[in-house]
Formats: C-alpha cells, structure tokens, sequence
C-alpha cells in the first residue's frame, strides 16, 4: 500500500493542473504541504455562527465519519429519510460516475463521500476535495493514508472563490455545506464555472418544510448560521445557472438536488 506521503503527493500532482494559473503560483511541491493536503488558504475564512465553527474544532472532525455526520443527518432527515451509505448512492446516481471522470467535493470534511467517489472513477479518473477546515482536512488526510488512493486530492480552499480553471471537472458534489456558507449563491456560481458542459451536480442542503414554522426561519438561522433555503430555491437558482433535468428529493428537513449543465 502506498504511504501517505505518494498517495497525496500523486493525487496533488494530478490536481495542480487544474488550478487557475494564480492558484498554481501559490502552492509548493506537494512533498513540502501540509500533511496530505495542500493549503491555498493560509488564514482563516470569517465564520457564518455556531455551527461552522464545530467543523474547525479537532472533537467534531475525529466523530464527524462514523458519529456526528450520521446522527445529526438521522436528525434532520426524519426515522424514514435515508441513512449514510444511502446517501452515498444518491450523490453517485445524480453524478452519474464513471471510470475515468474527475470530480471535485465541495466541503469535503474528513472526505468520506470523496473516497468513494475515488473508488468508482477508478485510476484513470481523478477526485479532488476541498474544505475550510484544516482539523478535516488533517483527518482526511489519515484517512487517505489508509485506503492508499493515488486519484484523491485533498485541498483547503474557499467554496466561493474556487481555485480551479473553467470547465475541468465531470461531476460536483456539495453534501451538507451549501446552508453554513456565507454566500452560498456565489458558491454555485463558481461551481457552475468549474464544470464543463454536460458536467453533473449533486446538492444535499436545507429546506424549509410546512413543519418548520415561518416565523421561526430567521431565528434559527441566526442562531446557528445556517441557512434554510425555501423549496423551490435550489431547484431555481440551478436553473437560472443553466442546469437542465434538474431534480429533487425532499426527507424531513433535507433535500437532494440534482442536474446536467445545459452544452
């Protein structure tokens, strides 16, 4: 099994040809990053509220996988909306993956989506993931060393200011981060650009149902920093961004959005 060091070395090599020329002028040899993951970032992005701050603690990151990320999903999501492995499957059928695709992970966290997703585009296809958080990425990066994935890439990066050229990547995947962004309309936005034509999305965020009670809407959001996107808002804003057969799937508080950008 490769070491920790080839793997992200491999994966970053691959990743860096992506990058904007800017960007590239800003990272180092992958062998001088930090561990496993390369850092565009350097200081810190300016926190939404409470609940982007647990992401940058090192006690959520070391739960997030098999603790945190399940039960607050079984949380929000209803006893009927599906479980992890589910979601899983759903993020694969909206992306439409294949041997050979390259695809990037917004929000990746400890990358437990973006491993499996290197998984199924197989060596000849490439998977990058990026977050804010350097504990997630820290605990991704040991991950990475475990599974020995030479085609993952793991890279600390601002969600509305993607480091990447336009039109590089087949697939984009954004689970559970779209809500605790600042500005989550330029994020897709940006995820728009980096796609190329055809390219596949698939957004797991919030929703407000006819449970979650109008007046409350603000207050919860100004609490946690969390956003709660109306039904219909996600579904638009991909449209107006020229995504076609877009599609959604509502659990609880939750809601799967899919679809193509238009050629």
């Amino acid at each position: 099994m490769a070491t920790a060091k080839r793997t992200s070395a491999e994966g970053l090599r691959r990743a860096r040809e992506l990058l904007t020329t800017e960007a590239a002028g800003r990272t180092v040899e992958p062998e001088a990053s930090a561990p496993g993951y390369l850092d565009l970032l350097g200081g810190e992005l300016e926190s939404t509220g409470a609940a982007q701050d647990l992401m940058t603690t090192r006690f959520v990151p070391a739960i997030y996988e098999r603790y945190w990320r399940p039960a607050l999903a079984r949380a929000v999501k209803g006893v009927t909306g599906p479980g992890m492995a589910e979601e899983v499957r759903i993020a694969r059928l909206l992306l439409g993956l294949a041997p050979g695709d390259v695809v990037l992970d917004v929000a990746c966290g400890p990358g437990n989506f973006t491993r499996e997703f290197a998984r199924a585009v197989g060596n000849d296809g490439l998977v990058v993931g990026i977050d804010a958080s350097r504990t997630m990425l820290a605990r991704g990066a040991a991950e990475l060393e475990a599974a020995g994935l030479a085609n993952l890439a793991l890279i600390r990066a601002d969600a509305t200011v993607l480091p990447f050229r336009e039109g590089v990547f087949d697939g984009l995947c954004c689970f559970a981060a779209l809500h605790l962004f600042a500005d989550p309309f330029a994020a897709l936005d940006e995820m728009r650009r980096v796609l190329r034509a055809g390219g596949r999305i698939a957004i797991m965020t919030s929703v407000r149902r006819q449970v979650t009670l109008p007046p409350l809407k603000p207050l919860i959001e100004r609490a946690s920093g969390m956003r709660v996107f109306e039904s219909d808002e996600i579904v638009g804003a991909l449209q107006e961004r020229g995504f076609e057969n877009v599609r959604q799937r509502l659990a609880g508080l939750v809601q799967f959005v899919g679809g193509r950008l238009a050629p």
